[in-house]
């Protein structure tokens, strides 16, 4: 669907005005899927994106800091998202042994269980490739990458 037919208007500025617009709408409509997904498993998609991270750590801990580094949502309250993984028994948290000062965070068996639960639901591969060729999919890629810098 084009984004005129989305917002109901074709008054843009200009290209640029349009296709920032249509960034930010394809943005939020790509949150909203993988969201209805995560809300089944009763986790929000910043605590996702954190179990993700420690998953990737295969057994070695993981700080605040390291976490804050990698979320892909860098205004999330990382120490707020783990308290909540930590009440919901999907993550343990520990004082590190080589920084007393630090924490350390390790996934649990249940925040494992839970990623293996959503692995293929949260994979958008199913929306892209229904719509975009891979070749589409590098050129989107490069675009994105380029809007960037």
């Amino acid at each position: 669907m084009k984004i005129e037919e989305v917002l109901v208007t074709n008054k843009f500025e200009n290209e640029y005005h349009k296709a920032a617009l249509n960034v930010i709408y394809t943005s939020n409509f790509i949150q909203s899927l993988l969201k209805e997904r995560t809300d089944k498993e009763k986790i929000t998609l910043q605590q996702y994106n954190v179990l993700r991270i420690l998953r990737g750590q295969n057994a070695k801990p993981a700080t605040v800091n390291m976490l804050k580094e990698r979320l892909l949502d860098r205004m999330s309250d990382v120490s707020r998202i783990i308290d909540r993984l930590v009440q919901k028994g999907l993550v343990s948290r520990c004082m590190s042994h080589k920084d007393r000062r630090a924490v350390d965070i390790f996934i649990t068996h249940d925040g494992m269980t839970i990623l293996e639960r959503l692995d293929k639901k949260m994979s958008i591969l199913s929306v892209l490739d229904e719509n975009l060729s891979e070749e589409e999919c590098k050129q989107l890629n490069y675009l994105l990458d380029k809007l960037r810098g």
